[in-house]
């Protein structure tokens, strides 16, 4: 399986943009997630708006040209236009504590009837941990040019096998300057 992380955001939010910022001993957030995955995935890329974004070499997936939203819908068509795959692992840029565990767990509810294999925690779903299976590309292709990029919605009205989790830690997206600070340490 192909996994694609996700760093195409607009990162409002933080002031800057979080795929850039320095992490666990990598020069970036987005370097750190890709030496991570490249040890569970075989094939991993990085969905992004650029594709010379990155100090360092990866394989990247620019968002469609004729697109200007930030969402995770215009990535995903993005990826399965290029990749030519049944399915990917998607997972987002800012979430560096989900593990090989969570991943595994999730790789195994899997199956080809499915539409899509997500996490979900008491908090609610995780839309950027999981597996979207090609069954959803004309929906998504749909969805972007509608300018509706509700993954929720989409999920709701597909065939998805909600895996939960206990541990809402691990599932923690640094959105915000003082939630980078947090990780940070709790990388320490």
């Amino acid at each position: 399986m192909h996994c694609v992380i996700f760093a195409g955001g607009k990162s409002s939010r933080m002031g800057e943009d979080k795929a850039l910022l320095p992490f666990g001993g990598y020069s970036s957030l987005a370097q750190y997630q890709y030496e991570r995955m490249k040890k569970v995935f075989l094939h991993v890329s990085i969905s992004t708006k650029s594709v010379d974004k990155f100090s360092f070499t990866c394989k990247s997936i620019e968002d469609p040209k004729d697109t200007d939203t930030f969402a995770p819908t215009a990535g995903l068509v993005a990826s399965f236009d290029a990749l030519q795959v049944k399915k990917i692992f998607v997972l987002s840029v800012d979430s560096p504590f989900i593990d090989e565990n969570i991943i595994k767990t999730l790789i195994k509810a899997d199956n080809d009837s499915l539409d899509a294999v997500i996490a979900k925690t008491k908090q609610g779903i995780h839309p950027m941990c999981g597996i979207y299976h090609s069954s959803l590309h004309v929906k998504l292709q749909e969805m972007l040019q509608n300018d509706n990029h509700r993954l929720r919605e989409l999920l709701t009205k597909s065939k998805t096998e909600y895996v939960c989790f206990e541990d809402e830690t691990l599932f923690a997206n640094l959105n915000h300057p003082h939630e980078y600070q947090e990780a940070l340490a709790r990388l320490q």
